[in-house]
């Protein structure tokens, strides 16, 4: 009975020590983004742009189905050649369009890439911080993790900091 009481009482230090004294943390980097005041203004500010470039598609591709419905319906009464050329250039509108409209997203993803860079940027001297205080020495994403003990798990921590700090 005494030993197995010794037992855990190693069990509790051992679990002590690597709590407290733990070389490697783990952090959700997403959720730190999510739900930090910071990251949730850059991740609102995404999403409204997001929106905005959805109604814009929307409006556009109203516009164009109602664009080819006229086509459809000049077609029986216009000359093989005219509507040749109202197609084709229709056509070109459409791939002309669906450029603009990629490359409108494309620089969308782009900015929310640098707004999430730019935020890790803002609250790396915090995350560095809590690494120190606790005496590790690398701080890996959740998600590249298989399996760790919550203990080594700073998300929380980090989050209520970085809202402390940078508010």
């Amino acid at each position: 009975m005494v030993f197995a009481m010794l037992s855990h009482a190693a069990i509790a230090q051992d679990q002590t020590v690597i709590e407290i004294q733990s070389p490697v943390l783990v952090i959700d980097q997403d959720r730190l983004f999510a739900e930090t005041r910071l990251g949730s203004r850059a991740q609102a500010d995404f999403e409204a742009h997001a929106q905005a470039l959805a109604a814009e598609n929307q409006r556009i591709e109203a516009e164009l189905i109602a664009r080819e419905q006229e086509l459809t319906e000049l077609r029986p009464n216009t000359a093989p050649e005219e509507f040749r050329a109202m197609a084709d250039e229709f056509d070109a509108r459409v791939e002309r369009i669906r450029s603009e409209q990629d490359e409108k997203a494309r620089l969308l993803n782009r900015s929310r890439e640098e707004a999430r860079q730019n935020f890790f940027g803002e609250v790396a001297e915090i995350i560095s911080e809590i690494v120190r205080d606790k005496g590790a020495v690398v701080v890996i994403d959740r998600r590249d993790v298989f399996l760790s003990a919550d203990r080594i798990d700073i998300t929380e921590e980090a989050i209520a900091l970085v809202n402390e700090k940078l508010e």
